[in-house]
């Protein structure tokens, strides 16, 4: 029988996780909301959470107004592409830093991790400035060179890497089978959620960054998603209607990819904090 304190504890937890779901869930729940709506009446005091008259024609006008094809499949192509290279070099490294042994090891390790804690506004004008005198700026090498190497993939992938027994890694080499093909043929399959947990962390921040394409791509038929969505600020007024019905659209892709991928990224983080 559970003591009266165990089960109060319990309680009081359910309750706190069902407020902390509402508070998270009400925003998008008014992004919906606003999304089927004249734009003269998103911003009505008080909120109407059930429209009037459901608009469900601006999710066709968006298309018309905006180039909005083109700014997804821009999305797309980068989100795929820097999360395709993030997952490659993360893995890659992260088995030098968790499976070879050479002098240094560990310190070059924390160096590299410790780049998580600057901020990136430190090191952005350089940045700049070293991809303006190479001729990628508005061009989608700039974002891909500047975001294929991420340090908390490395971090991530490492700490997974340190849970597979280093018995199959021993018994590869005394059979003959290069680093290469240790990496490749039995670490890899090994670390599935680890690569979905990382795959899919970098390909929502990708898809939903704002501030790199803003300060590399300058033309219109380059921009994001994130970007195409200031058409609809004016100087003086804003269509939020339309903000709202694009914010949506944005946001199923991504809905959809965690639905899918949400075990393996579950486990994935698990797994990763176990061993240091």
């Amino acid at each position: 029988m559970k003591s009266p304190f165990r089960l109060a504890g319990r309680v009081l937890l359910y309750v706190v996780l069902i407020v902390a779901a509402v508070a998270i869930l009400v925003p998008f729940c008014w992004m919906i909301s606003a999304s089927l709506k004249r734009n003269n009446e998103v911003l009505s005091i008080p909120v109407q959470w059930i429209p009037k008259d459901f608009r469900w024609k601006n999710f066709s006008d968006i298309w018309t107004q905006i180039p909005m094809g083109t700014y997804l499949r821009n999305t797309v192509f980068l989100s795929a592409v820097i999360t395709f290279l993030q997952v490659l070099t993360g893995s890659f490294a992260a088995y030098g830093f968790a499976k070879l042994r050479f002098p240094g090891r560990d310190a070059l390790f924390f160096a590299y991790v410790a780049t998580i804690a600057v901020p990136w506004q430190a090191y952005m004008i350089p940045q700049y400035i070293m991809m303006q005198k190479a001729g990628l700026t508005n061009t989608f090498w700039s974002l891909i060179l500047l975001q294929a190497f991420g340090a908390f993939g490395v971090f991530l992938m490492r700490q997974y890497y340190l849970t597979i027994p280093e018995e199959l890694s021993e018994a590869a080499r005394v059979d003959g089978l290069s680093e290469y093909g240790i990496w490749a043929r039995i670490i890899l399959p090994l670390s599935k959620p680890a690569l979905a947990s990382l795959g899919l962390l970098t390909f929502v921040n990708t898809w939903n960054d704002y501030m790199g394409p803003f300060i590399y791509l300058t033309s219109n038929d380059l921009w994001t998603i994130q970007l195409g969505l200031r058409s609809f600020v004016g100087q003086f007024d804003a269509d939020y209607a339309m903000m709202m019905t694009g914010s949506v659209l944005s946001v199923l892709p991504i809905l959809l990819i965690f639905l899918v991928g949400q075990r393996y990224f579950i486990q994935g983080i698990a797994t990763s904090g176990m061993k240091g």
